[in-house]
């Protein structure tokens, strides 16, 4: 298929599925979502052999049904995202904070009340894009770097339900002066720290037993500006509502540490690891994070 037409495709799809969420009770909408994601997973073979390949190597000690049920799960909590995605686009604030609990909102007070940026990291475990909706409505908009998407149109489609709350999104190429002027003026950023990194900054970080490329971002920008690093989860509930999750902040190196940002680099990542291990089928594992 033409690379530009499937984009209109996929484009098409998703504005069907926008136009549904808006007229069809949530609860439909998403077993809706479930269900396509266990359509996903039947048939997306490579993506499907991804996931199975990390499991393995994440949990030998567990058996094959045991990781086939996990990477099902993740594929369904994929598409029940996605649909919730465009739920909280068609919500009003009144709407949608009485389905969030937020957990762990002392550990913002306290950073804002320093008067100095804030650094939140997630990964792409939860419901990722809704805690960027959740945050600025309830603190206020951060400022955030994003991969760009392949696909144009829905890039741009992502982009304004981001920024509808007041989202800054930065690409990662060149966002560098944004994230400086924003921490300058004390405000907040945020970042995935789970993607595989080719550029040169990254640094080889233990990931859930095995060395992964990851970003140096979060650790370089708050070791330079003192600002204290938040990791925050969004965590679907059985009932269909949320957990909005402030952990405590990231222990900073000591003033001696020979390698500062490695060790901070390396204690967010923990973190990550921690949530992915109590929680696994909330995770991305069909991404290609080792390579």
């Amino acid at each position: 298929m033409n690379v530009r037409f499937r984009h209109r495709v996929e484009y098409a799809i998703v504005q069907a599925f926008r136009g549904m969420v808006r007229i069809a009770p949530r609860r439909v909408s998403l077993a809706v979502g479930s269900a396509l994601g266990a359509l996903f997973h039947r048939l997306h073979a490579s993506r499907r052999e991804v996931g199975a390949d990390n499991l393995r190597a994440t949990f030998p000690e567990m058996t094959e049904p045991e990781r086939r049920k996990i990477l099902n799960a993740t594929f369904r909590q994929i598409g029940r995202h996605v649909i919730d995605f465009l739920n909280f686009d068609a919500m009003s604030r009144e709407q949608m904070m009485p389905l969030i609990d937020m957990e762990g909102g002392e550990h913002v007070e306290r950073a804002r009340a320093e008067g100095r940026g804030v650094m939140y990291f997630a990964g792409h475990y939860g419901s990722w894009e809704l805690q960027i909706i959740v945050h600025a409505l309830h603190y206020s908009p951060i400022t955030m770097i994003a991969r760009k998407l392949d696909n144009p149109l829905l890039e741009r489609l992502i982009e304004q339900i981001r920024t509808r709350v007041g989202t800054r999104v930065l690409p990662r190429q060149g966002a560098t002066r944004g994230l400086l002027r924003s921490l300058r003026e004390g405000e907040s950023v945020g970042m995935m720290i789970d993607q595989h990194i080719s550029d040169r900054s990254a640094i080889r970080i233990d990931f859930l037993g095995r060395p992964a490329a990851t970003t140096t971002a979060i650790a370089s920008f708050a070791l330079r500006f003192d600002a204290p690093i938040i990791p925050v989860f969004a965590l679907p509930k059985a009932d269909g509502r949320y957990r909005m999750v402030y952990e405590p902040p990231i222990e900073p190196p000591d003033d001696d540490d020979p390698d500062p940002i490695r060790t901070c680099t390396r204690r967010c990542t923990e973190r990550l690891e921690a949530r992915i291990r109590a929680e696994p089928h909330l995770w991305l594992w069909m991404h290609r994070r080792w390579r």
